[in-house]
């Protein structure tokens, strides 16, 4: 027996050894490999558990919806705890959206990995199959989290994903997720730009220096307009000023796409505008081949979004980089010189809301947005009689993404429907479209004593355009206001009621709002945001005004003024441009 053992621990570690390879090939997606590793734990033993939970896994990535469960089962019937088994559980419960199920499992075995990961440490053989899990298993509870409408829980999951990437380029990517869901709940100028300084620490790279770039005024500039969202997205409806309406004569303009193409992107491209398709390209690549474009000012149109291009920006492919339009923070790094804003966003000598930024500010009299549905997309009618009159009663809607909602803007709008007798709220979006999404919903607002025989639910729906006709009064989000989604509703014809925050994000609604004409809309504080929005349902007629005349009005205004943005923004461009060649040593 005793010449046996040495045997027995020689099997042990080599099944473990193929269990970490078939863990590192489940990270790169690679089934194949995964399969063969089953095979070899199989042949170490017949009938193994972990070879059963590692082809489940297989299954489960196959879409072999069935094998994965049936496989998953097996397992959990002989160890109840098996983490891979559990693993599988969790991600058959995200492919059918049981969020109910999905969150709980995936908490319950992140704390036991959390645990196995820390008593083991990395010198044992096991350590690399519990960090991999426990890496994956936090990155779906933060998907999970997300589509409940619980962003606060997502960020917590994203940051810590982003200390237990194993590659900087991970651990950058991750924790830029993070900043990005962190701008759903309240965070102060000062803590925020802390938090994205961490990026730019975690971006080590070395940029261009430019020290070749002729320092000339007196010729055209070259802008370049990075990001993933030249396609269907929200952004693309403020950027067709920018690539159709530019002033010829005095600009060059480069597009670089780094993500899918669709309808929109062609809508987009034009003979005016050199295109480039830099989707799959790695940073280093991406950046070279601006570069070599000999770019004057580049401008990055998503900040911390998904699919991001700030690794390009942070080998700053361009003497001057600008930031802006596609996220509503500072970018955190130090090779972005400026962030596009305005007036109303950071007012002029608003000390506190700039020393958010690490970026200098590049304010615009008026609107840092040029909204342009038209150019996109055939945009309903509007017009229509306001729905209070046919319904009787008074209809508040909220179209934002409900992660933006907190509890505190949930209490305004309780507020709100108590005080306005007979309304009723309508609420649309993703959370709506699933069994489990819908119930999380519904918890929330039942812990906060809503009625909610008052409350109408709706799911996502391409025509979410034409069932503004059925809302009286839009009510906004904060601190993360609408963007997109407050100049649908006011071009639908919806008044729209916007609360003021303090940073740049929390002022998006004011700076839309005023920039559309009605800046009556904009309260400065809750009890005004409450008080603001019940006189407008006391007021019939007014809200007629609105519904008939809101789309004509706002055409007037800077928020859609094409000719007015542009030589604003193009102004804007050749100041910086000027200042950087001021800059520059006389040679």
């Amino acid at each position: 027996m005793h010449e046996q053992a040495p045997q027995e621990e020689h099997a042990a570690e080599e099944k473990i050894n193929w269990l970490r390879l078939a863990t590192k090939f489940s990270a790169d997606g690679d089934l194949k490999g995964m399969r063969a590793c089953a095979q070899e734990v199989e042949r170490l033993q017949e009938g193994d558990i972990d070879a059963i939970a590692v082809n489940a896994e297989v299954a489960l990535y196959s879409g072999r919806i069935d094998e994965a469960e049936e496989l998953a089962a097996k397992v959990l019937q002989i160890q109840p705890r098996h983490p891979r088994a559990r693993m599988v559980q969790a991600g058959l419960a995200a492919l059918e959206f049981r969020l109910d199920d999905e969150i709980p499992l995936l908490a319950d075995l992140i704390e036991e990995l959390a645990y196995k990961e820390k008593v083991l440490g990395k010198e044992d053989l096991s350590y690399a199959i519990y960090h991999q899990m426990l890496k994956r298993a936090r990155g779906w509870l933060a998907d999970a989290l997300y589509l409940a409408g619980e962003a606060k829980g997502a960020a917590h999951e994203l940051l810590m994903s982003s200390r237990l990437a194993d590659e900087p380029d991970e651990a950058a990517e991750l924790y830029s997720k993070y900043l990005f869901m962190r701008n759903y709940r309240h965070l102060g100028a000062k803590e925020g730009r802390e938090q994205a300084e961490v990026y730019d620490a975690l971006t080590d790279v070395t940029p261009y220096t430019h020290d070749a770039a002729v320092p000339s005024t007196q010729r055209k500039l070259r802008i370049g307009y990075i990001s993933p969202d030249f396609r269907e997205h929200a952004v693309s409806y403020f950027l067709p000023p920018l690539l159709r309406h530019f002033d010829g004569e005095q600009f060059m303009v480069f597009c670089y796409a780094t993500g899918r193409s669709d309808a929109v992107t062609e809508r987009l491209r034009t003979r005016r505008v050199t295109w480039r398709d830099l989707r799959g390209r790695p940073p280093r690549t991406a950046a070279r081949l601006i570069a070599e474009d000999k770019i004057d000012i580049l401008v990055d149109l998503s900040g911390h979004s998904q699919d991001n291009a700030l690794p390009i920006m942070a080998y700053r492919p361009a003497p001057v980089q600008v930031s802006g339009i596609g996220y509503t923070n500072t970018t955190g790094l130090h090779t972005i010189d400026y962030f596009l804003s305005d007036e109303i966003c950071i007012p002029r000598g608003d000390t506190a809301a700039e020393a958010g930024f690490t970026e200098q500010i590049l304010r615009l009299p008026h609107s840092q947005l040029c909204y342009a549905p038209e150019e996109i997309r055939t945009m309903p009618e509007t017009g229509y009689t306001a729905p209070l009159r046919k319904n009787g009663y008074v209809t508040f809607g909220s179209f934002n993404n409900f992660a933006k909602v907190t509890d505190e803007t949930l209490l305004l709008w309780r507020g709100i429907l108590e005080s306005v007798h007979g309304a009723k709220l309508v609420i649309k979006g993703k959370i709506a479209s699933i069994d489990s999404g819908l119930h999380f919903a519904k918890k929330r607002l039942s812990i906060l004593n809503y009625d909610l025989s008052r409350v109408e639910f709706r799911p996502f729906s391409p025509d979410h355009l034409e069932q503004y006709r059925d809302i009286d009064i839009a009510l906004d989000t904060a601190p993360y206001n609408g963007g997109l989604t407050t100049c649908e509703a006011l071009y639908m014809g919806v008044p729209v009621i916007v609360l003021r925050g303090r940073t740049h994000g929390a002022r998006l609604g004011a700076s839309i709002l005023t920039n559309a004409g009605v800046r009556e809309l904009v309260a400065e504080n809750d009890i005004n945001y409450v008080r603001r929005a019940v006189q407008l349902a006391e007021s019939p007629k007014l809200i007629d005004a609105y519904h008939a005349g809101l789309r004509t009005n706002m055409k007037t205004f800077p928020l859609m003024n094409t000719k007015t943005y542009m030589e604003e923004l193009e102004t804007a461009y050749q100041e910086i441009w000027k200042k950087f060649c001021m800059s520059r040593p006389v040679s």
